[in-house]
This record gives C-alpha cells, structure tokens and sequence, in this order.
C-alpha cells in the first residue's frame, strides 16, 4: 500500500527545490512506488520532469517506463525533445515505439533525428511492424553468444552484456555472420557448467519453440503459458534472430486483452488506461452507441409483445411472469456465450468445431431447461386464483353492449356474452365476469346500436376474466422456461463461433447482445405458447 506521506514530502521538495532529497527518493524506491506517487493529481509534467531530472538516464527510463503509455504522452509534452530523446535511448525498445506510435508524427520525428544512430535504426526495424503483432512488443535487447567457446568464457562475456540487456535467463546461440538461431542456453545451464566446458555440449539444440514477427501478439501470451517460458525467440523466414518477446511483455498483453473483452462484452466501447482518468465525454459517447444499439434492438419487445395482445388480455397474469422467461433465456445465452468465446480466445475451439460445440450445449440446453421447467412449473401452479383471473376495480360508471338476442340475468356478479363490447375508460375485451357493488343492479337502456342491447353499470363494479386452469397455466410457464432456456443456451455458444467465421471479436456476442436478441425471441416463444393452451 502506497505510504500517504510521500505525497505531501514529495510536493514539499519540489517546492523546496530539494534536489538531495528528490534524488534519494527515485533511487531508494522501487519505480513501481515512484511512479504510484508522481500520478497523483497533485503533480504536473512538469513537477514530474522536476523529480526524475535528480536521477540518472538509465534510471528515469527505468522508471518513466512503469507509467501507462497515455500518461507517458502526456509526459512527452512535458518536457524538453533532446531531453526526451535522451531517455528514449535507454528505453526498452519495445517500450520506445510503443510511445513513439502515440506521439504526433511531426513531434516523433524531431525527437527520433536527436537519437543516436543505431538506436534510431533499432526503432525503424520496429516499427515496419504493425501493432498488435508480435513484432510490436519483441525487444531487440536480448543476450547473444556463437558456438565455439567454453562456459567460462561465455560468463565473462555475458557478464559485459547483462548491464544492456533486458533478461539474460536465456542465452541465445547464433550462427556467425548469418545470425540464424542454433539454440537456447539457460542461464541455470551455463553457471552449473564446469568452466572449461564447451558451450555446445549444454546448449540445447532440440525442437526450439519461436514465434513470427506477423503473429498475432496472443500467440506469444499462449506460447509462453503452454511451454512455461520467461522469453520466447522471434525468427524471420531463414530462422534468423530479430528479437525476443519477454513475460513482462505477455503480461501486459494478457491484462490488455482481458481489458478489452471484459469492455466488449459488457457492451462499452474499448477504453485504453484508467476510465476515471478518460474524458467523461469520451465515455458517455462509446457507451451511449452500444446502449442505444441494445434499445433499438429492445423496442422489438414492444412490437412482438403487440402481435400477442389477445393472450395477455385474456389471461393478464402471463405478463407477470414476461421477467422470468426473458431473463432465464438471457442468463443461460450469456453463459454459453461466455464459455465459448474465452475457449476460442485460448484456442481449444475453433470454428470447425462447431457440430461438436452445438451437441455439447443442445444437451446442456435441454438438461438445464428441464432444471428450471421444474421450477418453474412449481411455481405457476401455486399462482393464486385472483392472480390468473386478473381482477381490477373500475372507479366510473360504464356501457355494455350485449348481443341483441341475449338477456343478462341479475345476480351479484353477471358473466358477460360472447360478443358483447365493454364501453370503459380502461377498456378489457377479454374481461368475462362483472361484479357488482353490494345492494346495486345495472340498468337496461334502449341501444342506439343496432343488433345490441345496452346496459348501463354504476360505479365501483370489478372486472375479472375467466380464471385459467392452474396446470395449463403451469405448464405453459414451464415449458416456457424451458424452451427459453435451451434456445439461450444453443444461441449463446453458436453466435461466437459465427462472430468469429466473419473476422467479429466474439466478446461481442457475450453478455448484453445475447440477452437483447433472447430476450425478443423469447417474448415469441413464450407468447406461441401460451396462445395454444390458453385460448
């Protein structure tokens, strides 16, 4: 945890011009904690540059490295080109045009003319790769040794390499003038070695594991988790060295990967960095498009839910359980979703496997629909009469026209004719029961419509339909759940597999997509339904 103290003291130097005590604390702390200080909000570009100028160059490229490449941008603008490109020169080369890729192309090639000459070819080498490929994250720093000398000699050789080299746990074997990579030392290897050994005889010279410079920067992060690596080699076509890719490296590829389809699959916009640092008005604009993407695609809802109106009129307690359907086939989509395209972005799946993947989650589908049909069921036989007869009180007085050759007959509550028509304010064509205030009887009046009887109903009445039948009713919502549920299930694991077919990131099928398109068909499914049992 970060001391709260160092805040204040650090800003008490700067103000000072405490140049002794600045100094000691870039060099005592760890650049981790130097970096956790400076990025308080408290301290400019220019109190930054204030502290690290107390330090070495190798040292504040060490330490300017450990901040976010948009923070380090911000940095760039801070301070003097020469004295940026000083620090440029020290960088990790990966970590060098990393930076140089986000400055604007006037200021990147004033500061790249200020580098010295073999840094400057070291960064155009780099940066003919595009980003995102293994080639954008390798180092040229790495520790090289040829064939032909003993253990000893090696460690004293690398012993002068080691102070510019990014890690020297591998040593790597070169073929002379060629450069063509003829095996792997461990460090480990070479200092259990007897001194006068050859290095051929411990240099491993098997099936050497590399990565191309065009790959893909998720095959490094696979590569190294599979074989359980710190540096993986990259080669060229005629298996010449160009670079390593480091763990460091894949960590950070891992995190920004992760990142991202976390972001994708939540429905948001890629954000680079810390999004309380991102601009609110950069934020509400990505998240305001998707949003409004899912709204338009949620007002279908509206539109199915209307071609249905005779079912939820006739039976009002199946909208009570719209929730229930629409969320249980969205939860189980975003699952298989979610399985599916973290197993694609690992590689165990790809789109080939797609019959297998569809029999996998059918089955997965139809076990867990009847899990939750069960449940379901339980619970729509335990619904309430007055719940699936949908009783409401009606405040104002009201007409009802009766077919002409039918007589309602009196009582305490009148079922109502097919064919007649309710003339309310609130209106309810499948309503079948009136119940009258106590002691009170409608009136008949002549109609001015003909082929109908009118009668006039005071104030205070009720409105009930027809009660539908408790395991009809149970079974529609079962079967509801269940059918939801599978068709959830199977959509959510094939849609990654097609996303992908067609060059989409599959996280975009994850989480909100998924709900949204299950929750329009399953309002059709649900409703298809319920109109073949109940009416």
């Amino acid at each position: 945890m970060l001391n709260p103290l160092f805040v204040p003291e650090v800003r008490k130097m700067i103000v000072d011009e405490n140049d002794k005590g600045m100094k000691a604390f870039v060099e005592m702390l760890h650049p981790s904690t130097v970096v956790a200080v400076l990025s308080d909000n408290q301290f400019s570009e220019e109190d930054v540059w204030k502290v690290l100028k107390n330090t070495e160059f190798p040292k504040q490229a060490a330490i300017f490295e450990y901040f976010p490449v948009e923070k380090q941008v911000e940095l760039a603008r801070g301070v003097g080109q020469s004295h940026l490109a000083k620090v440029i020169e020290v960088m990790s080369s990966d970590d060098r045009v990393d930076l140089l890729r986000r400055l604007d192309p006037q200021a990147m090639e004033a500061i790249v003319r200020l580098v010295d000459e073999a840094e400057r070819r070291d960064i155009a080498n780099l940066f003919r790769y595009q980003e995102n490929t293994v080639g954008s994250i390798m180092t040229t720093d790495y520790a090289l040794l040829h064939l032909g000398i003993t253990a000893g000699y090696a460690i004293d050789r690398l012993r002068l390499q080691a102070p510019d080299k990014e890690t020297i746990y591998y040593i790597y074997i070169l073929q002379e003038n060629t450069r063509k990579l003829l095996g792997i030392l461990p460090l480990r290897s070479l200092v259990l070695a007897g001194r006068f050994t050859p290095i051929k005889d411990i240099v491993d010279t098997g099936d050497l594991v590399a990565l191309r410079p065009d790959d893909d920067q998720t095959v490094a992060a696979s590569k190294l988790a599979e074989y359980d690596l710190v540096a993986i080699p990259v080669v060229d076509d005629q298996r010449r060295l160009v670079g390593i890719v480091t763990h460091d490296d894949v960590i950070d590829v891992i995190t920004d990967e992760a990142t991202e389809d976390m972001q994708k699959q939540a429905a948001v916009g890629t954000l680079t960095g810390d999004f309380t640092q991102t601009s609110f008005f950069t934020v509400w604009r990505k998240r305001a498009f998707w949003l409004s993407l899912l709204f338009v695609g949620e007002l279908a809802t509206f539109s199915v839910m209307a071609e249905f109106e005779e079912p939820l009129t006739a039976v009002v307690a199946l909208s009570f359980f719209v929730p229930l359907c629409i969320s249980t086939g969205g939860n189980s989509g975003s699952q298989a979703a979610s399985l599916t395209t973290r197993a694609l972005a690992l590689g165990f799946i790809r789109f080939g496997d797609w019959k297998k993947i569809l029999t996998r989650e059918l089955t997965m589908g139809l076990v867990l629909g009847l899990t939750l049909g069960l449940m379901g069921l339980l619970r729509g036989a335990t619904t309430s009469d007055d719940v699936r007869s949908a009783r409401k009180e009606l405040k104002e007085s009201f007409e009802v026209l009766v077919p002409k050759e039918v007589t309602l007959n009196k009582g305490a509550e009148i079922q109502i004719p097919t064919g007649s028509r309710i003339l309310a304010s609130d209106p309810s064509h499948a309503n079948a029961y009136i119940g009258l205030p106590s002691g009170q009887q409608f009136l008949e009046e002549p109609s001015h419509v003909e082929g109908f009887r009118k009668y006039i109903f005071p104030e205070g009445c009720s409105l009930r339909s027809e009660t539908a039948n408790r395991w009809l009713f149970a079974l529609v919502i079962a079967q509801s759940v269940a059918f939801v549920c599978i068709w959830g299930t199977v959509l959510g694991s094939m849609l990654p597999l097609v996303f992908s077919k067609f060059g989409i990131d599959p996280a975009f099928a994850s989480g909100p997509f998924v709900a949204t398109f299950v929750d329009v068909t399953g309002i059709l499914i649900y409703f298809s339904i319920a109109s073949a049992y109940l009416l």
